[in-house]
């Protein structure tokens, strides 16, 4: 058959997949620019079912809202419409299921690679843009859609498929283009078209194989086309046979595309796995907890007798386990406060809210006085015990949806959303003045300590400084605290243009 006899019989066949309702009218409506935010909300509000799972991931730890979204009309305000369109498209494709319960394709391994490869390219869109990852996520969710479109539509050819990528080493590829006539790149893209997809979904689907096919201009497609390129060679990290040959391939070719060093490779690499078992469980699929790369590599390695040392990690292996599990959780182990990484993570994504609302920012940094003092004359239990009570005291005085870290030793962070520095300032005050005021009892001993504090606000509408800069403000006003003899707030004046 020649390949388009094979889209022919593809498209007119019964058992072709239909668009599900809300992704076809989502689809029809986007392109319209008339249509807005409260169109679209409309729209999925209307099947309760898809509005509860699309709540579920608004309130999960994907975003870390301050606050409870209710309502999909909430979500497309704080999330933004496109970042609700995807979620929507997300939901509503992964909920294609087999018609035939005795069909040699696995849907569920399917579903499990798609949200793998979503994943992998959400990890891998971080390190190279600051865009919003529900775009790249879906892309890669529907690169291999048209895996599924032929599974289900030429089902006896695609098990021919099947059987012949399982008893040879030939790609996925090469095998449907000599069996079926085409591969599932073009049938993919071509039905997709004909369900009126976007270009920056259809792109990514028939390029995903050979990302150096694409011709056109527009940087931002080729930015996506590379990234879920990359994304399906992780997966197949996972999944294949061979996953030394996909690990050699994925550094080689993402230092060629993205000047990625080994760090942000090991980065990527680490969480892909942990991360996929999570959003599966979000979008409601379960899954095992996957092995980690790392893992898979090491028992490749020790079936083929041949030790990788870039993932020896014998000597240390329980270490990394153990660091692994603490980084997961992001909690300091003696506070049980947020960790400086997680502070770091949540305090970009909360910029950059404010940025899209144009909503003002504010954060408090805290510093325990003369600490060290305290921990030479009564001793570091002591000075742990205090940490301990400080975390609780704060707790108390704070809101729910405040974020209080650990930013390090008797360091703190706080980060007040859509708040102004004045109205930091108040909170620090209070905090200031309840801690100076409260008595520390241990064993019967008593203590007093106090605290100095910086105070810096952001204003989307007027700054344009980095993440950086806010710490370091806030940290420069902490600063003044302690020069002028601690136990006092500061608020770091900032000049802004009008």
């Amino acid at each position: 058959m020649t390949k388009d006899d094979v889209l022919k019989a593809v498209l007119e066949s019964p058992s072709l997949p239909t668009l599900p309702t809300v992704a076809y009218k989502l689809i029809s409506i986007s392109s319209n620019e008339e249509i807005g935010m409260k169109d679209i909300a409309d729209l999925i509000s209307k099947d309760a079912s898809l509005s509860a799972k699309v709540l579920k991931i608004a309130n999960s730890a994907l975003y870390n809202l301050p606050c409870k979204i209710s309502t999909i009309h909430q979500a497309a305000s704080r999330l933004g419409m496109n970042a609700i369109r995807n979620l929507t498209l997300s939901f509503s494709f992964l909920s294609v299921k087999a018609k035939n319960k005795k069909d040699v394709f696995n849907y569920e391994k399917y579903w499990e690679r798609s949200l793998s490869n979503a994943v992998a390219a959400k990890l891998i869109m971080a390190e190279i843009a600051k865009s919003d990852w529900e775009e790249v996520f879906i892309a890669g969710l529907l690169q291999n859609i048209g895996e599924l479109i032929i599974a289900l539509s030429l089902p006896q050819q695609y098990e021919q498929v099947l059987l012949e990528a399982s008893n040879s080493g030939k790609d996925i590829v090469e095998i449907e283009q000599q069996i079926i006539g085409t591969d599932h790149a073009c049938i993919g893209y071509e039905v997709a078209k004909s369900w009126g997809f976007p270009a920056q979904l259809l792109t990514p689907i028939q390029y995903h194989h050979c990302p150096e096919g694409y011709k056109g201009s527009d940087k931002n497609l080729r930015l996506t086309v590379g990234v879920v390129y990359l994304s399906g060679i992780i997966t197949n990290i996972l999944y294949s046979k061979n996953p030394r040959k996909y690990h050699e391939k994925f550094l080689s070719e993402s230092k060629v595309m993205f000047n990625f060093d080994d760090e942000i490779i090991d980065k990527i690499l680490k969480f892909v796995a942990w991360e996929t078992t999570q959003t599966a469980r979000l979008f409601g699929f379960h899954m095992e907890n996957s092995r980690s790369i790392e893992e898979i590599l090491q028992e490749a390695n020790v079936a083929l007798s041949a030790i990788n040392i870039a993932y020896d990690q014998k000597n240390r292996e329980l270490e990394e386990k153990s660091k692994r599990l603490e980084e997961l959780v992001h909690l300091d182990s003696l506070t049980e406060l947020y960790n400086h990484g997680y502070f770091q993570s949540f305090l970009e994504k909360e910029i950059n809210l404010a940025i899209r609302k144009n909503a003002t920012l504010s954060l408090i940094m805290a510093d325990v006085d003369s600490f060290k003092y305290f921990n030479d004359t009564y001793g570091h239990q002591a000075g742990d015990f205090i940490l301990k009570e400080l975390t609780r005291l704060m707790r108390k005085a704070l809101r729910d949806y405040d974020m209080l870290a650990r930013y390090g030793g008797e360091e703190f962070a706080i980060v007040l959303v859509e708040t102004t520095g004045q109205e930091a300032q108040i909170v620090a005050e209070k905090l200031r003045e309840s801690i100076a005021m409260h008595t520390f009892i241990d064993h019967n001993k008593k203590y007093t300590i106090t605290l100095s504090f910086g105070v810096a606000e952001m204003k989307p509408v007027v700054d344009t400084f980095t993440k950086k800069d806010f710490i370091g403000f806030a940290d420069k006003a902490l600063f003044q605290s302690k020069e002028k003899g601690g136990n006092r707030v500061t608020l770091y004046a900032l000049s802004r243009k009008k």
